[in-house]
């Protein structure tokens, strides 16, 4: 079967939630994506909560705090913000969700909103064991090219 040209594909937007609980709620991520399709179906309806189609995509709870992607379709971003807002509980347990923001990306996002920023990582030439080696540098530490392989070192090992 062929896949749909690119313009016929469906256009999504991510929303980036935050999620706060008491400490010894027990949200899993099953129980919070059905919370949110019954907030959609109770709020707009079985049609258009279908067409909003929203999905949980990632999701992380633990000790009261927890962060999800929830994706929409791209003109259902404000409905998808209303029903997340009326998300107020998960199993009984009372749940306060906040939408940070939304994206178009899912990288994007969890860059921007959710403090999940890649590594920044550097190639460069360094001396080590008194021979000029070749290293990818990452928040202070240094992984030197040796017989092609890596050696795990630090900016004191290198001289």
């Amino acid at each position: 079967m062929k896949h749909l040209p690119k313009h016929l594909r469906p256009r999504w937007r991510y929303l980036l939630v935050g999620i706060e609980a008491w400490p010894n709620a027990d949200v899993s991520r099953r129980d919070f994506q059905r919370s949110v399709w019954f907030a959609a179906q109770n709020l707009l309806g079985d049609a258009a909560s279908a067409d909003a189609d929203l999905r949980v995509l990632s999701y992380e709870f633990d000790a009261g705090e927890g962060e999800a992607v929830v994706r929409a379709r791209r003109g259902y971003v404000s409905e998808a913000r209303a029903a997340l807002a009326c998300v107020d509980a998960v199993r009984d347990d009372p749940v306060g969700v906040r939408v940070r923001g939304v994206s178009g990306t899912v990288r994007a996002g969890e860059e921007r909103y959710l403090g999940r920023a890649r590594e920044n990582s550097a190639e460069e030439a360094v001396v080590f064991r008194n021979a000029t080696a070749q290293a990818v540098s990452r928040d202070g530490l240094v992984d030197v090219t040796v017989d092609g392989g890596f050696v795990g070192a630090t900016r004191a090992d290198l001289e």
